[in-house]
């Protein structure tokens, strides 16, 4: 018997978990005009279930979570199994007034200013890898075909749901680390592609569930492992449609403008972390020779780049204007996508509003350079844990200055408080904590 089918009613917060309530689809219209109430301080629940303590709201206040039609997930597979079906929200006052600590608000002021400064809307998507989990698992060699067909029919199933989800996957690929697997999801507007990210997961592991396994995006399973990342593809487009990023008689092909916009993120990138690598455990994989990002710089081609340059393909009459993009790579599931989205924009517009001089493309292994040299290059290291990317945070008034106070607030309250939960355990116990959450 599957009962009565049920549509939740999910917020995604500063854990990058998406949370919330659930109402009768029979009930739905009339509901989803008033949302469903939702208290503050829930956006200050730790991944580990705590609310961390300070935080800005306590017990008061009220909110409403109100979806958002065009974000709709709706998959329906399983004859034993109610069909998956929910909305993402945003966290509004009472009125219904933007609430000012609402990361998918942020992301939309984000988009907002990047439209007034520069007349361009942003393009994006995620690249999201995931482990699978399960008691008779055998995982194949990394990017084998046979790793593809060992857990068959998940590559098919959970394509088919990612479909029906209106999510747009691309491929799916047998990843590096053992039962390490990836699905890139097409491009879309800003909004629309963190959206994408935030509801991938969830119908990821939903297919996981119903074949016995478990999905998890955590960042790494073990100490020394293969970590798993979310590489954030992002270029501009005019009104009309037309590239903006892309200029043929240019190093790289990138324009000036896409130039400015990799130096903005770079100049903050060590704040920047904070949000989008925002884990303890993030730190495990982000580094020289870990293939995810080894130091704050942009290159053609290079996977340890903190900004890469995607080669283009011109097979097939392959427009190479309309594929050009920049990958921004210190990135992780652990990061709320609307939250990771909206400070790489902002960031970027500063690079563009104060025509920041464009990073030089980097080449070879940086880490063979001692310390005087990476400075004489301008080369800049990412932070070395949570801990340091948050003292990064604290110290760069300009990113500050982009995020409301109480969601500022809140999230570092949140990252401390996770660090404090996880004192005294060993990376390997750490490891674990996050494998089970994410």
């Amino acid at each position: 018997m599957r009962g009565e089918e049920l549509v939740g009613f999910l917020h995604a917060d500063v854990s990058g978990l998406l949370r919330g309530r659930s109402v009768p689809d029979s009930e739905l219209e009339e509901r989803i005009g008033a949302g469903v109430g939702w208290v503050p301080a829930d956006q200050a629940l730790t991944p580990f279930g705590p609310i961390a303590e300070p935080n800005p709201w306590g017990s008061t206040g009220d909110l409403r979570l109100l979806p958002d039609r065009d974000s709709e997930v709706r998959v329906d597979l399983w004859e034993d199994a109610s069909p998956l079906h929910f909305f993402l929200c945003d966290a509004t006052n009472t009125d219904g007034s933007p609430w000012d600590a609402c990361p998918r608000t942020l992301l939309k002021h984000a988009l907002s200013w990047l439209e007034e400064e520069t007349g361009l809307r942003l393009i994006s998507s995620f690249e999201q890898e995931f482990v699978l989990e399960g008691p008779a698992f055998e995982p194949g060699p990394g990017f084998s075909f046979e790793a593809q067909r060992l857990v068959e029919p998940f590559a098919p199933l959970v394509f088919a749901a990612l479909r029906q989800a209106g999510l747009a996957p691309e491929t799916f690929l047998p990843e590096y680390g053992s039962g390490q697997y990836e699905i890139p999801c097409s491009p879309a507007p800003g909004l629309f592609a963190a959206d994408r990210a935030a509801a991938m997961r969830e119908v990821v592991r939903e297919v996981a569930r119903t074949l016995g396994y478990r999905a998890s995006f955590t960042p790494m399973v073990a100490p020394g492992g293969v970590g798993s990342g979310v590489h954030i593809h992002m270029s501009l487009v005019d009104p009309e449609g037309r590239p903006a990023f892309y200029d043929p008689d240019r190093p790289g092909q990138m324009s000036l403008l896409a130039a400015r916009f990799a130096a903005g993120i770079l100049e903050h990138l060590p704040a920047l972390c904070a949000f989008t690598a925002p884990s303890v455990v993030s730190y495990l994989r982000l580094g020289p020779h870990h293939w995810s990002a080894g130091f704050g710089t942009m290159s053609e081609r290079e996977r340890e780049a903190t900004i890469r340059i995607p080669p283009l393909v011109e097979l097939s009459g392959g427009d190479p204007a309309r594929q050009f993009n920049l990958e921004f790579r210190a990135a992780d599931a652990t990061a709320c996508p609307h939250l990771a989205l909206a400070v790489l924009v902002l960031a970027g517009v500063r690079g563009i509003r104060e025509e920041l001089p464009e990073p030089p493309l980097m080449e070879g292994d940086l880490s063979e350079l001692d310390d005087e040299e990476r400075r004489r290059l301008g080369v800049k290291t990412l932070p070395a844990s949570l801990e340091e990317a948050l003292r990064a945070l604290e110290a760069d008034e300009v990113v500050r200055s982009w995020v409301p106070d109480d969601l500022l607030e809140c999230h570092i309250g949140v990252k401390r408080t996770e660090i404090s939960l996880l004192q005294g355990l060993s990376l390997e116990e750490a490891c674990e904590r996050y494998l089970r959450v994410y």
